[in-house]
């Protein structure tokens, strides 16, 4: 909660996270600042020789004088945040009572429809809806199985937004690969194949391509399914789900992430020159878009009313999960910045 003490004033909640951006409207503002918390670690340095000198740090730059008449403020905010665990109740709430929220859930309604009684309780201002349609993607029933050489079962996830396969599923030989380029080299064989990405997790912004724009590259060389290994660190036989993004012209095919042990075990297979035959079942499909809304609440300021800081984040989640990190604990934060300074 300490990460928001900024100009932070109003609290903006939207529930579609991977569709189509919504218009945000401005709010509110308030002449609050918060200082700038600067760390510095210093290390010993080794003792230096005649021929060899170690370089001094240099000095960190000094804190402009503007910033001195928020330093109290900002500790406060940060020392109430910090002492109090109500933004950890509030969350807990969110997650034990209501649960995962998926765009065009019942559940996401039920979400908005406490965050604005929630909102009244805390006193903020022009508290309200702003109604807009979201898409409504269904995950369904979901299996990934290993045919050949042996029978395994795959725990798997299929990717937001991907299109599910035929009723009796789609049954083929595998490739992996671990890049895109391998991907071209071996375009020849892709052609009927599920093409399988075993891409280590090495960061989110390195690695989450090949989930959003694997399939429809694997779809261009004629692949008819896609699987990626989980985007986000490996353990305990954990899949992760996500958005994909289809390529325009390109056929659609399925998509879901496996578990990084299953990865392994398709690697292991595919190195020995194993006939990798996989099994895909995915009831995934969109219903029609849904009614939902934004939702907003406001803290007017008393010096600037007039200027605007808008914070926010994004009230709905993926269904496998409650929704605690992505992005519970982000509406909830910004949420509390602007309640502890109204309460302070």
């Amino acid at each position: 909660v300490s990460d928001w003490s900024s100009d932070v004033c109003s609290s903006d909640l939207l529930p579609h996270r991977y569709g189509p951006l919504m218009r945000i409207p401005p709010t509110v503002a308030t002449h609050l600042a918060a200082a700038a918390l600067a760390l510095s670690v210093a290390a010993p340095l080794q003792a230096q020789t005649a021929a060899q000198k170690v370089p001094q740090p240099s000095a960190a730059p000094k804190a402009p004088a503007w910033l001195d008449a928020y330093r109290d403020p900002a500790s406060r905010l940060v020392g109430a945040a910090m002492t109090d665990t109500f933004a950890w109740r509030r969350l807990a709430t969110l997650t034990d009572t209501i649960g995962n929220r998926l765009s065009g859930s019942p559940q996401l309604t039920k979400a908005i429809d406490w965050a604005v009684a929630e909102m009244k309780k805390d006193g903020l201002e022009n508290v309200h809806t702003e109604p807009v349609m979201v898409p409504h993607w269904v995950r369904g029933r979901e299996s990934a199985e290993i045919v050949e050489p042996a029978a395994h079962q795959i725990v798997m996830l299929g990717l937001g937004d991907s299109i599910g396969t035929p009723a009796d599923g789609i049954q083929a030989e595998a490739i992996v690969v671990h890049n895109y380029d391998e991907l071209q080299q071996n375009a020849a064989r892709v052609k009927g194949r599920i093409v399988v990405y075993n891409v280590p997790f090495t960061d989110y912004d390195h690695t989450r391509p090949f989930r959003s724009e694997g399939a429809s590259k694997a779809a261009a060389l004629g692949a008819v399914a896609s699987l990626i290994r989980a985007v986000g660190p490996a353990g305990l036989r954990l899949p992760h789900t996500g958005g994909l993004n289809y390529t325009a012209n390109v056929p659609k095919i399925p998509a879901a992430a496996i578990a990084s042990e299953d990865a392994d075990r398709l690697q292991r297979m595919s190195d020995r020159g194993d006939r990798i035959v996989l099994r895909l079942r995915m009831e995934a499909h969109f219903e029609a878009d849904a009614p939902s809304a934004n939702v907003v609440g406001e803290w007017r300021g008393r010096e600037k009313p007039d200027e605007v800081v808008v914070i926010g984040g994004h009230i709905d989640s993926w269904d496998v999960g409650a929704g605690a990190s992505d992005d519970g604990g982000g509406i909830v934060s910004t949420w509390e910045a602007v309640r502890l300074m109204k309460t302070l």
